[in-house]
C-alpha cells in the first residue's frame, strides 16, 4: 500500500527589504525581525540592525544638556561656520558685482527708516578684506566657545540681536544735524563684541578666571576712539545687547530656563524696534 504526498502548490516567500521592495534580503535585523539590505543595515553590538530601529533607539535616548540648558553637540560649530559662510560670501559679491549692491545693504540713520532690512544686512559686509579677516577669526575663536555652551537658537538669536543692537545704537547716537545721520556702517563687529559679552559671562558663571577677555573688550572697544572709521556706537550696542540676553540665558533658574529665555529674546527685539521708532519720530 502506497501513501500519497500532497503536491506542492505554492513556494516559499522570497525575504524583501521593507524600505526596498525590490532588493532580496536574508539578512534580518535583530531587533525587528524584518529584512534588511546592505543599504539599510547597521552594525550592532551584537548582529546587524535595521536603520528603522537605530533611529527608534537613538530616539529614545535622553538628549545631553549643557549647564546652560544648550544641546550638547560634538563635532563643528555649525551657526559659526555659517554666518562666516554668509559673509564670505556677501564680501566675494560685492568684489564681483561692485559698490552698487553693498550700496543697497549698507546702514545709515538716514535710511533706515525706509529701508529697515539694512539695519541687520550691514553686520554681513566688510569694508576690506583685513576688515573682514579680522572679525571672522574674532568670531571663530569666541564663537567655537559660545555655541556650544548656549545651544545653536540661543547663539544664534544672541549674535543677530547684537548685530542688530549695533545699528540700532549708531541710530540712537546719530543727529540729523550733522554728517552722522548720513554716514555709512559696516561690519559684524557690533555682532562680535555682543558675543565678547556673552564669553565673559559665560565664564563668570562657571567659576573661571574671566580677566583676558574683560581686557580684551576694553582694548577693542577703545580702539573706536582712536583709530578713524571704526564704529565706537556699534561696539557699545551690540555689547550691551550681548551682555543682557547673555545674562538671561546662563542665570536663568534651569526649571525655567527656555521660558525665560524666550521671553528674554523677544523682549530684547521688541525693545530694539520701539526704540527705533521713537528715535525716527522725534529725528
Amino acid at each position: 500500500m502506497s501513501a500519497q504526498i500532497p503536491e506542492q502548490t505554492g513556494t516559499a516567500e522570497v525575504p524583501v527589504c521593507p524600505r526596498h521592495p525590490g532588493v532580496v534580503s536574508y539578512v534580518r535585523c535583530q531587533r525587528c525581525g524584518r529584512p534588511a539590505c546592505a543599504q539599510c543595515q547597521r552594525p550592532a553590538a551584537v548582529g546587524i540592525q535595521c536603520v528603522d530601529c537605530v533611529r527608534e533607539a537613538q530616539a529614545r535616548v535622553p538628549s545631553t544638556r549643557t549647564v546652560f540648558g544648550g544641546r550638547a553637540r560634538h563635532g563643528r560649530p555649525v551657526v559659526t561656520l555659517t554666518i562666516i559662510g554668509i559673509c564670505v560670501a556677501v564680501y566675494l559679491l560685492v568684489a564681483v558685482f561692485g559698490g552698487s549692491l553693498q550700496q543697497h545693504l549698507v546702514f545709515a540713520p538716514g535710511v533706515g527708516d525706509v529701508q529697515p532690512y539694512r539695519f541687520l544686512t550691514s553686520a554681513f559686509l566688510h569694508g576690506g578684506v583685513l576688515h573682514l579677516a579680522l572679525n571672522m577669526y574674532a568670531l571663530w575663536i569666541v564663537g567655537s566657545v559660545v555655541e556650544p555652551a548656549l545651544g545653536r537658537w540661543r547663539y544664534a538669536a544672541l549674535y543677530l540681536l547684537s548685530a542688530l543692537g549695533g545699528s540700532v545704537a549708531v541710530l540712537l547716537l546719530a543727529s540729523p544735524d550733522n554728517s552722522s545721520w548720513f554716514t555709512a556702517v559696516v561690519g559684524a563687529s557690533g555682532a562680535v563684541f555682543g558675543l565678547f559679552a556673552a564669553i565673559f559671562l559665560v565664564l563668570r558663571r562657571l567659576g573661571r578666571d574671566a580677566t583676558q577677555i574683560l581686557v580684551l573688550i576694553a582694548l577693542n572697544f577703545g580702539l573706536g576712539f582712536v583709530v578713524a572709521g571704526i564704529s565706537w556706537q556699534a561696539h557699545l550696542g551690540g555689547a550691551v545687547v550681548g551682555a543682557v540676553l547673555a545674562a538671561s540665558y546662563v542665570y536663568a533658574p534651569q526649571e525655567r530656563r527656555t521660558l525665560v529665555s524666550g521671553l528674554a529674546t523677544a523682549g530684547m527685539l521688541a525693545v530694539l524696534v520701539v526704540l527705533t521708532m521713537l528715535k525716527y519720530a522725534l529725528a
